[in-house]
């Protein structure tokens, strides 16, 4: 029996009718880029994130780019993030001539030491930092009371990299805050793996802040407002009407595949206790203040991960490394 990492055509199985009509509907109406569809989404993907604004985007990546073009960072600028996360955190900031200054992680969670966040402005106050990026990585939001109160301490924006946690919440000292919602900018990825995931690339970026929500909704579209007219230099960066119209079926269904990813992750840890996983050293996840945990990812810490992965494949079961190499090891940020 193979078990794959991911396996999507069984999820399909079930919208196949659904999903059918929704892309025929698009293809009836010819209206490929943006759109009726792409609004919808945009509405319904902001009020699930409890934000007042959504822009659809043709990528996570690029709502991160487009964010961090909204708050007019440039050349010698420098941006806050970890070095723990996929590529495209930190390949945007470098896309924009900006420097990335890395924070390490909290052990436990893998997201975001909001201590060490401190320590380093503290030291950095006067350099030229310009925002700072958590990650709300493998589906679980960073602790993010202390790192907004260092935000609005040393006046520095943040945005939240909320690719894999859609529906996320931080829930810390009576309040609940759903992922996307916390920074003055939140990106979201419809790649197809995540929980919300499209039939190819997409994003959005969701905001509580009116100027941003147009500023971004310019700079996806070539930085125009009105066809042919443009007032700043943007990309095109716009989400299609075939990825909005797969998206809304599969939003109605989200909560109810977090619920069944969170129930799949009781189990996994059910299993891990009945083998007394501590003795062989294994590091599960952690789930911190009651948080809503989507897990985008399960991911377990073991010391002999490669002879556990290579064990595992040849019983059909296949693994994922998140991430083998982190960024300031990487060939292309050696001087980072």
């Amino acid at each position: 029996m193979e078990i794959p990492l991911l396996d999507l055509k069984i999820q399909y199985q079930k919208i196949k009718k659904e999903i059918k009509i929704a892309i025929d509907e698009v293809l009836e109406s010819q209206r490929f880029i943006l759109g009726d569809k792409v609004k919808r989404l945009e509405d319904k993907i902001a009020k699930y994130s409890d934000c007042r604004f959504g822009i659809g985007v043709s990528s996570g990546t690029d709502a991160l780019l487009i964010s961090l073009m909204a708050l007019d960072i440039k050349y010698g600028d420098i941006v806050i993030t970890t070095p723990y996360t996929f590529f495209s955190t930190v390949g945007v900031i470098t896309r924009l001539g900006a420097k990335p200054l890395f924070v390490d992680i909290d052990a436990k969670t893998y997201n975001m030491d909001p201590e060490k966040l401190g320590y380093l402005l503290e030291r950095k106050a006067k350099d030229n930092i310009k925002a700072i990026i958590p990650i709300h990585l493998f589906g679980q939001c960073a602790d993010m009371e202390p790192i907004l109160e260092l935000s609005n301490r040393f006046n520095i924006p943040v945005i939240e990299d909320a690719a894999q946690a859609i529906g996320a919440e931080y829930i810390k000292n009576g309040r609940r805050s759903r992922a996307g919602s916390m920074g003055i900018l939140g990106c979201f990825s419809f790649f197809p793996s995540k929980n919300l995931g499209g039939y190819g690339d997409g994003g959005m970026v969701v905001t509580n802040n009116e100027e941003l929500a147009k500023k971004v909704r310019m700079l996806r579209s070539h930085g125009s407002e009105k066809k042919y007219y443009h007032i700043y230099v943007g990309i095109n960066g716009r989400l299609d009407a075939l990825q909005a119209a797969v998206l809304l079926v599969k939003i109605k269904y989200l909560d109810e595949w977090s619920k069944k990813r969170k129930e799949n992750a009781e189990f996994y840890k059910e299993l891990f206790e009945k083998i007394g996983y501590q003795k062989f050293d294994i590091k599960l996840p952690v789930t911190e203040y009651n948080n809503r945990h989507i897990y985008n990812q399960f991911v377990i810490r073991v010391k002999k991960r490669d002879e556990l992965k290579n064990f595992l494949k040849e019983k059909g079961i296949s693994t994922e490394i998140y991430y083998p190499l982190p960024l300031h090891m990487q060939p292309c940020y050696k001087d980072l």
